[in-house]
């Protein structure tokens, strides 16, 4: 009768001890699984966040041209928007200028079009190469206010490595004239009428 006893008791023990180690295996998966979801749950979150900068244009070149830029960068593509008033009616070229250096009256201090691929001045996608920083042309209407609101997709970014894409340190030059898509190295587009630097 003792050994039925004692032969019960190592049943029930290791029954016990099985249960036990079921409990905490299942536990523990709810714990991995639980952590799995949170990971996935903030890389969303990170995914969904657009970066937005903002900046005030500065009339140059004793113009009158002012008003506001934004950069947004969502899921690696960037959009631009700027909204001016000031302007002559008329079409007008805006361009990614060098330098984020609006120090000169004639806006000259942004250097050049912003073109780390070293590569011929053109219409943004042309086949024969644009400069990253070839905005184009837009056009004024009767009271001198346009918006302008560009894709620059996958082209540039907002504070990355990739020094062919960031455009954080660079200038926004709106010229006086328009871009003939042709002049080397700057489309002739004129006069500096309006510029700020994108400082992130």
């Amino acid at each position: 009768m003792k050994t039925i006893k004692v032969v019960v008791m190592m049943f029930l023990t290791i029954a016990m001890y099985n249960c036990k180690e079921a409990k905490q295996g299942a536990e523990d998966l709810k714990n991995e699984t639980n952590e799995s979801v949170d990971s996935v749950k903030e890389e969303m979150k990170e995914e969904m966040i657009a970066e937005t900068i903002s900046f005030k244009m500065e009339a140059k070149s004793d113009s009158k041209v002012t008003g506001d830029v934004t950069f947004t960068e969502e899921n690696g593509n960037v959009k631009m928007k700027a909204i001016l008033t000031g302007l002559t009616p008329g079409e007008h070229a805006i361009h990614i200028h060098d330098k984020a250096d609006c120090s000169s009256a004639d806006g000259k201090s942004t250097g050049g079009h912003w073109n780390p691929t070293g590569t011929p001045h053109g219409k943004w996608g042309a086949n024969e190469g644009f400069h990253k920083g070839d905005i184009g042309n837009f056009t004024a209407d009767a009271e001198g206010n346009a918006t302008i609101e560009f894709d620059a997709q996958d082209q540039w970014c907002i504070g990355c490595n990739d020094e062919n894409k960031n455009i954080v340190g660079k200038g926004v030059i709106v010229h006086q004239g328009v871009d003939d898509y042709t002049s080397q190295p700057s489309g002739a587009a004129g006069k500096r009428v309006s510029c700020t630097g994108i400082i992130k």
